[in-house]
């Protein structure tokens, strides 16, 4: 099954971090029994735009240094003199870029260089206040948070540094404190914050503790490999144990051919094989294993300063009292706003209607409506090639008090909530 590619929101976003472990190679040997096979350590992938691992970049063990001089008795591992046990190896995690990426996928700049024009007033979009925006898609509420849905996928920052992706197919939850997750359907990453973290997917499993130690387990080949971060550890697969004690001793057993090698960390080392009797062969102490490395944190998500650009116009500049008709006179202020959305280059605007509280509810709603509707048919006519679509708010959003705090009446409050706004979304 192929991993899904990292899905791209409006602006192209770089997820472009990778997380990878300072984890070193070390020696092994081969046994035709079933010890370690001298391989590679792979790679973490390169940063993309898009970052993907590789069905095929599953964490391996690692085994590169050379082997010591050989010998072809029956009482050494094969490749190794007697005496000799190989070392127990070190592990690298596949790619991690998928969780570890720029946070920009949670925080897209949402601002757009218009400037205002006679009779227009632009102004970023209200992210400190609650409201919709984006033709419902845009969500702002207190301190700064965004939730924003595109095609299937959905962004929630919390304005707190934390915040969630979700495609359908992918989530990504960070939690604002250096932690967070990433899972889809084959592979779980998990990053605690302190250096430790774990990864999963269908068959491997490796989990850091952020002290040098860690475990490596993979269900398909058998393999396990623990590292106590004391430069002790041991390494199991099939009929091949490993043992390193940290302190120069260790033994490696071979329950199908019968091989025992005890070292014991002091220059010689006992061989058996099927019980036949010891034989002690000179034998230099073990090296200690190296400590693997730490999970990085993650960066706290920034708040979205803005949403997109907000262009209002007073409704006086575009309609008669109680009127939902464009005023003949009014053509050169709808020049200019068709002039900003050509200048924005936004695929998407959405009209907004709104007026004061003077009249009743019903009759305002419909008013607004009919406003934003006849601003979208006026900028069409126009030559404006932007998607546009209407809604009304009739009087539930103003923007200044319709009465004074006395409860007489703020003509200048009204005027100001009588407007048509029309939202740029930056894309």
């Amino acid at each position: 099954m192929k991993h899904p590619q990292f899905p791209r929101l409006r602006p192209v976003l770089a997820l472009a971090v990778v997380l990878t472990l300072a984890v070193t190679a070390c020696s092994g040997g081969a046994d035709t029994a079933g010890a370690p096979a001298p391989t590679s350590a792979q790679a973490p992938a390169s940063p993309s735009e898009t970052p993907a691992p590789s069905r095929n970049s599953t964490a391996a063990p690692s085994r590169t240094a050379t082997a010591a001089p050989t010998t072809d008795s029956k009482y050494a591992v094969p490749g190794y003199a007697e005496g000799q046990i190989p070392p127990v190896p070190l592990f690298a995690l596949p790619d991690l870029s998928l969780l570890t990426a720029s946070t920009g996928v949670f925080t897209p700049d949402l601002t757009k260089n218009l400037t205002s024009r006679p009779g227009i007033t632009v102004s970023p979009a209200r992210c400190d206040q609650n409201g919709v925006f984006n033709g419902r898609s845009t969500v702002v509420g207190d301190g700064s948070g965004v939730i924003r849905s595109d095609d299937g996928s959905s962004v929630a920052n919390n304005g707190d540094g934390s915040g969630v992706y979700n495609n359908g197919e992918v989530t990504i939850t960070n939690n604002g404190d250096g932690s967070g997750t990433y899972r889809d359907g084959r592979t779980t990453i998990t990053v605690n914050g302190d250096g430790s973290g774990t990864y999963r997917d269908n068959e491997i499993t490796v989990a850091i503790n952020g002290d040098g130690s860690g475990t490596y387990n993979n269900s398909r080949t058998g393999e396990s490999i623990a590292n106590n971060g004391d430069g002790s550890g041991t390494y199991r697969s099939g009929e091949i144990t490993i043992v390193n004690n940290g302190d120069g001793s260790g033994n490696y057993t071979n329950s199908r051919t019968g091989l025992y090698v005890g070292n014991d960390g002091r220059g010689d080392a006992q061989v058996n094989i099927n019980n036949e009797g010891l034989r002690t062969v000179k034998a230099d102490p073990l090296p200690p294993i190296k400590p693997l490395g730490n999970f990085p944190t993650l960066d706290a998500i920034q708040p979205i300063e803005s949403c997109g650009t907000v262009i209002t116009l007073e409704d006086e500049l575009l309609f008669d009292f109680g009127s939902f008709q464009v005023r003949e006179d009014s053509a050169q202020t709808i020049s200019e706003l068709s002039t900003l959305l050509k200048d924005a280059g936004a695929p998407t605007a959405h009209v907004y209607g709104h007026t004061d509280s003077v009249s009743d509810d019903a009759f305002n709603q419909t008013l607004s409506e009919q406003r934003a509707q006849a601003v979208v048919e006026a900028l069409r006519a126009n030559g404006v090639t932007t998607s546009l679509d209407a809604t009304g708010f009739g009087e539930t959003r103003p923007v200044a008090p319709n009465e004074n705090s006395d409860g007489s009446d703020n003509p200048a409050g009204r005027q100001l909530n009588r407007r048509v706004e029309v939202f740029v979304p930056a894309f």
